[in-house]
């Protein structure tokens, strides 16, 4: 179903309310994204005021940044499966009430290891959400509109990375770390309330719709199950993997380490690296957007749907790498900024792209569980990312050559994965 403007005054009526059924869908998903995020950096931006509470050096800090993804990771199958099982409304409802609980039980932590188990419970509670938005996303868009929505969603994370350090720094400055993370877990109650208030399934009349002959395609594919040792099978499965591994390292030393590394590297302040921290994040809402643009702008010009996802993914990467590089050598804190600025924005073009192509590669009831592999894939790089950072800090005296060498290259070896590897054929395939 296009919604271009040219084709807008022959759409009838049941084709302009699906219309608008889905991009508010869309719209409360980016919100829901904006919170799950917040919750994710609100350690980010006390990393150096809960070090100094509790007298933890930078090795121990990234244990701690770490705790929250080697679980996520790992949660992120069973995530996927139950997603693909119960459905979006519920998995997206239950995760957002649990992982604000989680954080408000933080606000009362009063040692490292409760810290540490506030944060492994966080990565288990927030696992269903990114596949619970690939789902609505499945069910409401066609192959070739998908890419944008999936990278618009995506848009939520990198809002709430550019808001999150001068908004997360005033609640902290006012209201102390603790209560930063009640106000945060307190936002997360009233989105999971509101989605179970909003959220259905679309009908069968919208279904023929949204993707007509696509739509009996795919409920043809689903008829014959196909489970995970079949997608277990597959080599696009491991290289999406590895591809998503390098890529998603990088993007979480700077989630994890950016405030710190402006803070005692560049000598900013607490407030001053709030707002600086701020401008990657910035570029990194266009970045998504871009790519999700490109791609779907790319389908509808004929390039076939898998190489129109891996364009945005392997240029993003690419070009990330080139500006992460050097900044290992930049002495100019501004010309850094604009390096690490124009990084960030990269490493986001290939966010969206990357979930849209588990739903173009998948067969329809393995769309959450193939994204959830990929994203499981990008979380163990996530989680490796700031104890690897912590522990070149601790060893080298809070020198961070080294780190961006290796986000650096990662994220080559993620573009080499995703371009070479990753080839034009359905994981429903025999």
């Amino acid at each position: 179903m296009s919604e271009t403007t040219a084709d807008a005054p022959q759409l009838t009526r049941d084709e302009k309310k699906t219309i608008r059924i889905r991009w508010f869908l869309v719209g409360f998903l980016i919100l829901g994204g904006v919170v799950n995020y917040l919750d994710r950096s609100t350690l980010s931006v006390a990393n150096t005021t809960i070090a100094g509470e509790f007298g933890l050096d930078p090795f121990a800090m990234g244990l701690l940044l770490s705790a929250f993804s080697w679980p996520y990771a790992i949660a992120n199958l069973p995530a996927g499966y139950l997603v693909d099982k119960f459905g979006p409304k519920k998995m997206f409802a239950f995760a957002a009430g649990a992982w604000s609980l989680v954080s408000i039980v933080t606000a009362a932590a009063n040692s490292f290891g409760v810290l540490y188990a506030c944060r492994v419970a966080l990565g288990i509670t927030e696992s269903p959400f990114f596949t619970s938005a690939l789902k609505v996303n499945e069910r409401w868009f066609n192959k070739s509109e998908r890419a944008l929505p999936v990278s618009l969603v995506n848009t939520g994370s990198q809002i709430a990375n550019a808001i999150a350090p001068p908004l997360l720094t005033f609640l902290l400055l006012t209201m102390s770390w603790r209560g930063m993370f009640i106000i945060v877990g307190a936002f997360g109650i009233v989105v999971a309330l509101v989605w179970l208030r909003i959220y259905r399934d679309p009908t069968l009349k919208e279904q023929a719709l949204i993707k007509g002959a696509e739509a009996e395609a795919r409920v043809a594919a689903s008829v014959e199950k196909v489970g995970w040792g079949r997608l277990l099978l597959q080599s696009n499965t491991w290289f999406m993997v590895l591809g998503a591994f390098g890529i998603f390292y990088t993007v979480w030393v700077y989630l994890t380490w950016l405030p710190s590394y402006l803070q005692t590297a560049r000598g900013f302040s607490l407030a001053q690296s709030g707002w600086l921290a701020s401008l990657p994040f910035l570029c990194g809402i266009i970045g998504v957007i871009f790519g999700g643009w490109l791609s779907n702008r790319l389908v509808r010009r004929g390039v076939n749907t898998v190489r129109a996802r891996k364009i945005p993914i392997v240029g993003g990467a690419v070009l990330a790498a080139a500006a992460v590089l050097p900044v290992a050598y930049v002495d100019s804190t501004p010309l850094a900024i604009v390096l690490l600025s124009v990084g960030y924005f990269a490493s986001q073009v290939p966010i969206g792209c990357l979930w849209t192509l588990a739903s173009d590669v998948a067969p329809s009831n393995q769309v959450a569980s193939l994204g959830a592999i990929q994203n499981f894939g990008g979380f163990i790089g996530a989680a490796v990312a700031p104890i690897v950072t912590g522990a070149i800090l601790t060893s080298t005296g809070g020198n961070y050559t080294t780190v961006f060498l290796i986000g650096g290259v990662l994220l080559l070896v993620g573009a080499l994965s995703y371009g070479l590897f990753v080839k034009d054929r359905s994981l429903a395939a025999s």
